[in-house]
């Protein structure tokens, strides 16, 4: 996902623009944050309940643009129970940073797996959350993937 939408952005794996667009300039701001020495974050809380699907992310070739702080993990899954992955303690603080660093927050896009029990308990508890602490008109975008 972040691949693609850095790409579309003129962002490369290290934060830094390249584009060529002003077009890309002025959209730049619905999903990233300028930081620093003009390198480009992601606005995005990454979460999972297994520590080794985010050492995946920042291991990656684009895991070095995200917010050390934004990656929120447990210290072991849920043993595919839907149950724990609801009951669990939904992420409050990096999510409401998020929030607050937006001039007119519209809405969020959820990014989830649909093959595992206890992702789909996570990820409805995350639903919950969002619904339950914003205004009513902020829409919810699914995007859903089978998990291998």
């Amino acid at each position: 996902f972040w691949e693609v939408i850095s790409d579309e952005h003129g962002i490369d794996p290290t934060g830094t623009y390249h584009g060529d667009s002003d077009l890309q300039l002025e959209r730049i701001s619905v999903y990233y944050t300028e930081a620093t020495g003009g390198k480009y974050v992601p606005r995005a809380v990454l979460v999972d309940l297994e520590p080794g699907t985010m050492e995946s992310v920042r291991s990656s070739a684009f895991g070095m643009l995200f917010q050390p702080d934004n990656f929120v993990f447990g210290k072991s899954g849920a043993g595919n129970n839907w149950a724990k992955g609801y009951y669990t303690r939904a992420p409050r603080s990096s999510r409401r940073k998020e929030c607050e660093g937006c001039d007119c927050l519209q809405g969020f896009q959820l990014a989830h797996s649909l093959g595992r029990r206890h992702r789909l308990g996570l990820g409805s508890l995350l639903l919950s959350k969002i619904r339950g602490s914003t205004r009513p008109n902020h829409g919810l975008v699914f995007c859903g993937s089978v998990a291998k």
